[in-house]
């Protein structure tokens, strides 16, 4: 196994949500790669915590990267972080954005979690996706 490829996947990641039309529009262009300090912007895409596990086998190293894609809203209920949260998805599920190290052998969306955060009622939606990675 290797941690090698976490930074390059974490960048084609972030490049990826960036270039999609809809996550655009609907984020107006706030994605981090931290949430955001300072005055928050009331809707936005953060990336968040990453595990790897060792997925090699005889044929070459390989390591599957579990990683989680927040959407974060303060206003307008869950209708608007729910519809980002879908765009996101669509633009990560089956992706295989190009990598500077190793190469992504496939994306999956694992599961969500939507929930309420804090005395503000912030809306905060987790999406958890897999990507196993594949290193030359």
């Amino acid at each position: 196994m290797s941690y090698g490829a976490a930074a390059a996947l974490q960048a084609a990641i972030y490049q990826r949500l960036a270039a999609d039309p809809a996550v655009q529009a609907l984020s107006q262009g706030r994605i981090y790669d931290a949430a955001p300090s300072g005055e928050v912007p009331d809707i936005y895409v953060t990336l968040g915590p990453e595990e790897a596990r060792d997925r090699g086998d005889f044929t070459g190293r390989a390591a599957r990267h579990d990683f989680t894609v927040s959407v974060v809203a303060d206003t307008g209920g869950f209708q608007r972080a729910k519809e980002l949260a879908a765009a996101v998805s669509d633009a990560l599920v089956d992706a295989r954005p190009p990598l500077s190290r190793g190469c992504v052998v496939r994306m999956d969306f694992v599961r969500a979690v939507a929930r309420r955060v804090g005395k503000a009622a912030r809306r905060h939606i987790d999406l958890r996706f897999a990507a196993l990675v594949a290193e030359d």
